[in-house]
């Protein structure tokens, strides 16, 4: 059996480093797809959640309308 030289070691130690650094980077472009796909979501949902907010104002203005028209009626009837 051969014992590894001092160079051989640090050849070693270097391809590991540099497969961590791979592994690191790809990551990391993951994570970023990632926060980019997240980020769009949630744009789309704040501009939905403020699509429906204006909807239910709309919706709750007609029915406070029509409340008042059937309280007007049962005055006048």
């Amino acid at each position: 059996m051969s014992e590894s030289t001092p160079r051989q070691e640090l050849d070693a130690y270097l391809k590991r480093l540099e497969k961590s650094i791979a592994e690191l980077v790809m990551t990391c472009n993951q994570l970023r797809e990632e926060n980019r796909s997240l980020r769009q979501r949630q744009d789309a949902l704040i501009s939905e959640r403020a699509n429906l907010l204006q909807k239910n104002e709309a919706a709750r203005s007609r029915v406070e309308a029509m409340v008042g028209r059937l309280k007007s009626m049962e005055h006048t009837a």
